[in-house]
């Protein structure tokens, strides 16, 4: 039998880089949160990044895991030159040393709904006749 999905559908071309951590006591989260911004404004290689901490999920459902960072890279390729430059290897040595705990999945994105195009903006109301 047949999977409905077809997981090797990449019609955008892109790959993701999944993060998942839960950090360990005493770290200063904004400290890594601003080096994980100053590295990817440094490589042009990474499309876009984004990052979030949880902040509605149980205990029992989180396991301990905080925070979540997704980058996007054009294509595949992108990524593997990220991953082999010089300040990620750099920063990924700091990073693995403030990190319990963490889950990581590298994916080419299967996508299911397209995002709505944002509205024009509306022009301001004309000023009536004084």
């Amino acid at each position: 039998m047949g999977s409905a999905v077809d997981l090797g559908n990449n019609n955008m071309g892109e790959f993701k880089h999944l993060v998942i951590v839960k950090f360990k006591e005493d770290v200063v989260v904004d400290d890594i949160l601003k080096g994980l911004e100053n590295l990817v404004a440094e490589i042009d290689a990474v499309k876009s990044f984004e990052w979030g901490q949880d902040l509605e999920s149980q205990e029992l459902l989180r396991q301990g895991f905080t925070h979540v960072f997704l980058m996007t890279f054009d294509k595949k390729e992108d990524y593997a030159v990220f991953q082999s430059h010089p300040k990620h290897q750099e920063f990924s040595a700091i990073f693995s040393t403030v990190i319990e705990k963490l889950v990581l999945l590298d994916f080419p994105p299967t996508l299911v709904k397209t995002p709505p195009k944002a509205a024009p903006p509306e022009a301001p109301p004309e000023a009536p006749p004084a």
